[in-house]
């Protein structure tokens, strides 16, 4: 029974880690209707300003979380307001080679610069200590990626939904020409909110680098997470990614725990069924986005 709780703890640190790191595309997805799969290349790139702060100048890892936030934050504003800004109105397939153009542009860029090997951030000390509850073995990195991810989600869901912000966000999105009759700034409104999505990408990857490690394929390697979240929890609202996230992640550790060697088809398993009794994603009204 130890062993199963400390799996099941694992699997919800790994499945809030991938709900930071793909919450960020819910937002573009779900609510700007943008189809980016270039996302993981924001978070693949902070995650590496990450691991340079603080493994060659000493920046203590809790300071270099919000930096790699600004990092995506900045990266997704400017390429939001010259590139990204071009493909709006395009068709999805239009959108989908543009973002996977960028993914490959990405990777070959950071492969450039700093090689092809895997990178992990050096945690401090008190990061790596473990604490056992109730027979329950549980790390503290992970009660930090547990701590921070749920301040995140109920943050975010506090933004969209009650907030002057989010309002005029879904206004901007639903039809841009009456919003700005209405004097809503469009422009503005989706440069943040693509930035902070970045930010949130970024954020994931310093965050989680040191469980799922750095190297130019990373965008690449989790875009079908990503994806899975955002397709199986819903792209409408925040709620849906949020459960589809802990419970992939907790099929996902389990999988792999339990039945090594069936372990990567659990979590394609588990989408299946979900999608197959939930098509729209588990938080979706019926008839709705």
């Amino acid at each position: 029974m130890a062993a199963v709780l400390t799996n099941l703890f694992d699997g919800i640190a790994y499945g809030m880690l991938l709900f930071v790191l793909a919450c960020g595309l819910s937002v573009t997805l779900g609510l700007m209707n943008l189809i980016n799969l270039a996302h993981g290349s924001f978070a693949m790139v902070a995650g590496y300003a990450a691991a340079v702060l603080v493994n060659r100048y000493g920046v203590p890892f809790l300071a270099a979380l919000p930096l790699a936030f600004l990092v995506g934050a900045v990266l997704g504003a400017v390429m939001e307001r010259t590139l990204y800004v071009h493909v709006y109105r395009k068709s999805h397939l239009d959108q989908v080679l543009f973002t996977i153009g960028i993914v490959f542009m990405s990777m070959a860029t950071v492969a450039y610069v700093a090689g092809s090997a895997q990178v992990f951030i050096h945690l401090p000390g008190f990061l790596k200590a473990r604490y056992v509850v109730g027979g329950v073995s549980m790390g503290a990195y992970r009660l930090l990626i547990i701590a921070v991810c749920g301040v995140l989600a109920l943050g975010l869901q506090f933004i969209l939904a009650r907030t002057r912000f989010g309002s005029r966000l879904r206004a901007a999105v639903d039809d841009p020409v009456v919003a700005r009759g209405l004097g809503i700034p469009v422009d503005s409104i989706f440069t943040i909110a693509f930035a902070a999505g970045s930010g949130l990408a970024g954020l994931g990857g310093a965050l989680g680098a040191e469980v799922l490690g750095l190297d130019p394929g990373f965008p690449l390697k989790f875009m079908v997470y990503f994806l899975i979240v955002v397709t199986v929890g819903g792209s409408s609202s925040i709620t849906g990614p949020f459960v589809a996230a802990l419970l992939l992640g907790v099929a996902d550790v389990a999988g792999k725990y339990y039945v090594p060697d069936l372990g990567a088809f659990v979590i394609y398993t588990v989408m299946l069924v979900m999608l197959l009794w939930r098509p729209a994603g588990l938080f979706t009204r019926a008839g709705g986005r």
